[in-house]
């Protein structure tokens, strides 16, 4: 297996990081997955998000983004050759050793139910289901 180098995510990774996510099973693509939305999150939560390349491929990604109390994880993926060495979990650390330089103690992430590869994943990283919570949206 090639060898894989880590980066900051960055505007210009938009065409594919779309792919990615669109190839991904459990990854829902909205109307905020554009251009100008990943560039507006960057710039909002800087030095927070990291890709994963190897020979010149984007194989992985995380977003992670803050509302000044709480972190936030959107759209980690791992292309499917590369999983199961590691990837996934280094690019949740990168991202949650940064959210807790800038004094956050908690992060939370959204996971679809029937993405079962997803929900083993989140645990088998000692994340926690919360089960007492229900999510609401307002769509504009």
């Amino acid at each position: 297996m090639p060898s894989v180098r880590y980066r900051e995510m960055v505007s210009d990774d938009f065409d594919a990081l779309h792919t990615l996510w669109s190839e991904t099973p459990g990854v829902d693509v909205t109307r905020a997955d554009t251009p100008d939305g990943l560039n507006f999150f960057l710039e909002r939560n800087p030095g927070l998000s990291f890709i994963a390349e190897s020979g010149g491929q984007l194989v992985g990604a995380i977003m992670c983004g803050h509302d000044g109390r709480r972190g936030f994880i959107h759209h980690l993926v791992v292309y499917t050759p590369f999983r199961r060495q590691g990837l996934a979990r280094f690019l949740v650390q990168k991202s949650l050793e940064q959210l807790e330089l800038i004094g956050l103690e908690k992060c939370h992430l959204f996971i679809r139910r029937d993405n079962i590869a997803a929900l083993k994943f989140w645990e088998s990283i000692e994340w926690k289901e919360r089960v007492e919570l229900t999510m609401a949206s307002f769509t504009f």
